[in-house]
């Protein structure tokens, strides 16, 4: 963990202000600990916020920050969208949390979610590349909370798009079996309409992927992706779009795409991830607009 911060600590001191800092999250339960997420991400140059206390069901926001439920946006009826209602044990085994109430390891999401917000609406931002250095580092499990949380955010919609086209694993992690994925979108098979679904979830939307063996860089850098990006991204103007994108030492996939992000989160996993791997991913996306770091897996002591 010392040696994780020091590797960061250098990268921050060799020109890359822009990643984040990490510390301890809350203590929670002993029979949870190291199985959720300790994640924060602070803005560069501004001092760590205090923590948050966990609260049953609402987060406490200051007042500039509370929603004011514009209308359109907090209740959306999906006409053309499937809605699919998802199984609650399996959320729970995937440890798909943000929804849930009352539970206080929701809590690190929703201050992610929050120092999110305002960094984008700061901004003027709508897009998010979430990354890795390597594989089961929890990058989709993060982007699956993340897009759960954000969506509760009534002035927001928020889609969530699987480009991790080797090994796509959002439907799994939400439990949910898909016949069509983006690929057949971009090679004009189906109608993005037709792929898409609702998990239940109000202001919610996802675009599943399906596994694609061979060139998936360049699908990604195509004309018909960039398309299909430029719809996505400005069809509403309310709408956060989450890339769910590969580790980014696994192929150049994660590397090609962040350019087309407004921002880019690295989550790093506690006790695996080298500092080495995580220098070497600073620098790889040097062209990309990094804002932070997550911190996950963190255990306790």
């Amino acid at each position: 963990m010392d040696n994780l911060r020091e590797a960061l600590q250098r990268a921050r001191e060799e020109g890359r202000g822009d990643i984040g800092r990490t510390r301890k999250r809350q203590r929670v339960d002993p029979k949870t600990a190291g199985r959720q997420v300790s994640q924060r991400i602070y803005t560069p140059g501004q001092p760590a916020q205090a923590e948050a206390k966990p609260v049953d069901s609402k987060l406490i926001l200051p007042h500039s920050a509370r929603p004011h439920t514009p209308r359109g946006v907090a209740n959306v009826r999906y006409k053309h969208t499937r809605v699919i209602e998802l199984d609650p044990a399996a959320l729970e085994e995937n440890r798909v949390i943000a929804g849930q109430q009352g539970d206080e390891r929701v809590e690190a999401y929703r201050q992610l979610r929050t120092q999110v917000l305002h960094t984008f609406e700061k901004n003027n931002w709508s897009s998010l590349a979430i990354t890795s250095p390597m594989q089961n580092a929890g990058k989709t499990l993060t982007s699956v909370n993340l897009a759960i949380a954000l969506a509760q955010e009534v002035e927001h919609t928020v889609l969530l798009v699987d480009l991790d086209l080797s090994h796509p694993n959002v439907h799994t992690t939400l439990g949910v079996e898909v016949e069509h994925g983006l690929t057949d979108v971009i090679s004009g098979d189906i109608n993005i309409r037709e792929c898409m679904f609702n998990p239940g979830v109000h202001r919610m939307t996802v675009l599943p992927g399906r596994p694609l063996i061979d060139y998936s860089s360049e699908l990604l850098t195509s004309p018909e992706m960039r398309n299909l990006l430029q719809d996505i991204t400005t069809r509403y103007p309310s709408r956060i779009v989450i890339f769910d994108l590969p580790p980014l030492l696994r192929n150049d996939d994660a590397l090609k795409f962040t350019p087309f992000a407004d921002a880019t989160l690295m989550v790093v996993e506690a006790g695996r991830n080298t500092p080495e791997e995580v220098e070497r991913c600073v620098h790889l996306l040097k062209n990309a607009n990094l804002i932070g770091t997550i911190l996950n897996k963190a255990r306790n002591g």
